[in-house]
């Protein structure tokens, strides 16, 4: 499989789209605004403690306090000094840098349970890594755990622990790296091993392994001279971080359309990746980068609730505020021999959709399917088993539970970022994102009953009502009838009037009063 970065990077966005044969798999946007700050190491002060939640909110200088669980702190008082304990599990090439919620050591076993308040004090303060940017009204996740990613280590200051990549397969390789970290490091600090390390010799690792001590000691040095709240360290942008982690092992090329982003990325590879430079392009070309790829459709298509299938059927994607549900529909597909056999390839041809519409729009969180009603449980494992193996290539970590006897699969994937929706679209200024708005028969209908409640004892001489046109056009047209009967209960004149600034739900009643 042919893949390639393609980036469009402008004064006021990044967009950087992964491509798998010529076919839009992941996208990263980065507005410039500082919305997407996860990886970002801050000095923040402890605003509030809540024992009755376990948590404690952290100025770290936003608009939203970050949200610090008491899992996510070290040690009994959080401090450079303390103990980083990284999770096995999280030992995944990802993007972001990979930060730990839980710990694994024997005194950290012992120091579970203890109350937050206990932890930490309003006004203290505290080194904090973010672990999630804020997603819609909820701050961002903080945690205590700080851990470097470099291009071919992960390295954590407090905690002596090596671990390797499991994309690294071949035990001799595992082995050997291991055993070359273990004699390279100065300090008492843990790595992790990241794909990228696969056959790399010892010298390029000594190398990084200097960069990333020398990263943390600046960390260290910002964190004694700043103020809380202040920012100590900036992850990489949207750019740098799809060559750190993408380049080699995720794509084959990268072409940019911004000079001066070439030669950022371009001066990047010279210091960490020389070797890569010829694998990268500027884009000359006149028409827009993300059109010369056909990507703009694309993109806009990843908004739409309603994904068709190329057999005629389809998946609905809703995003709410508490899971994600995906619901499988043969739509226009009639298959050819049995109604079995049609669910069965409606379904397996829907996996394969899901498990793209997921990596494409960066939806995360608890994620419900309902799959097309299976009476084989034979049919029930192949769509299970084609799922988990669709999901192989997303590379934020998911887990998938068997299909339960309502044909329902339950699965989690890895949020860190906002989904694509949420990042390219707002609540609807109409329904203030219920995704419904009043019918125009009901509006009519309310105006019917206001006016019959209020008006019809009034001394008025007439009643004029302004209205959203389309409401208009329907009292005067389907629902003329109400306003026959208001003027024979009221006895009064009622006089409709379009306005086109009006809501469609908005109306307005005005009373003309008896002259003299």
């Amino acid at each position: 499989m042919y893949k390639k970065l393609v980036i469009n990077a402008t004064e006021y966005e990044t967009r950087v789209a992964l491509l798998e044969d010529g076919t839009i798999a992941e996208l990263f946007i980065q507005r410039h605004n500082d919305s997407d700050i996860a990886g970002n190491i801050y000095k923040g002060r402890i605003q509030r403690v809540l024992p009755g939640m376990q948590a404690a909110f952290v100025d770290i200088g936003l608009e939203q306090a970050a949200f610090l669980y008491v899992d996510d702190i070290i040690g009994s008082r959080p401090s450079l000094q303390e103990p980083n304990l990284f999770k096995e599990s999280e030992e995944e090439d990802l993007e972001e840098p990979p930060v730990s919620l839980a710990a694994v050591s024997k005194d950290d076993e012992k120091r579970k349970g203890i109350p937050i308040e206990d932890l930490v004090t309003e006004g203290q303060e505290i080194l904090v890594h973010v672990a999630k940017s804020p997603i819609g009204s909820k701050g961002a996740r903080v945690t205590t755990y700080v851990s470097l990613p470099g291009r071919f280590l992960v390295m954590m200051p407090f905690t002596d622990h090596i671990g390797i990549s499991r994309r690294i397969t071949d035990e001799a390789e595992r082995n050997r790296l291991k055993e070359m970290v273990l004699s390279l490091r100065t300090e008492p600090f843990g790595y992790i091993v990241r794909t990228a390390s696969e056959g790399v010799q010892a010298e390029k690792l000594a190398n990084e392994m200097v960069f990333l001590k020398n990263l943390w000691e600046a960390i260290q040095t910002r964190y004694k001279m700043n103020a809380a709240p202040s920012l100590i360290h900036r992850e990489l942008n949207v750019s740098l971080r799809a060559v750190r982690d993408l380049l080699t092992h995720e794509a084959d090329k990268l072409i940019i359309d911004n000079p001066v982003v070439y030669e950022t990325v371009q001066n990047f590879l010279d210091r960490f990746m020389p070797f890569m430079k010829d694998s990268v392009e500027l884009y000359q070309g006149t028409e827009p980068i993300f059109d010369a790829f056909n990507l703009e459709g694309d993109i806009l298509r990843a908004l739409k609730k309603k994904v068709w299938l190329k057999s005629g059927g389809y998946i609905v994607i809703e995003e709410t505020e508490a899971l994600v549900a995906i619901d499988v529909n043969t739509g226009r597909y009639v298959g050819k021999h049995n109604l079995e056999e049609t669910i069965l390839k409606t379904n397996l041809e829907a996996v394969k959709e899901i498990a793209y519409q997921l990596r494409l729009r960066d939806i995360g969180g608890i994620i419900i399917i309902d799959f097309i009603d299976m009476e084989k449980k034979a049919n029930q494992e192949k769509v299970y088993n084609a799922l988990i193996e669709a999901l192989r290539k997303d590379r934020s970590k998911t887990h998938v539970l068997p299909m339960s006897e309502i044909g329902l699969i339950q699965m989690t994937r890895k949020r860190i970022r906002q989904s694509l929706n949420r990042v390219l679209c707002e609540p609807c200024f109409y329904c203030e994102g219920e995704g419904f708005i009043l019918s125009k028969q009901s509006v009519c209908h309310m105006i019917f009953r206001e006016i019959l409640s209020e008006y019809r004892e009034k001394d008025t001489r007439k009643i004029t009502v302004h209205v959203h046109p389309e409401v208009a056009e329907l009292l005067h047209r389907e629902e003329n009838h109400l306003i026959v009967k208001l003027e024979k209960e009221t006895g009064k004149p009622i006089v409709i009037y379009p306005n086109e600034r009006f809501h469609v739900e908005q109306y307005e009643i005005i009373e003309m009063m008896q002259e003299g």
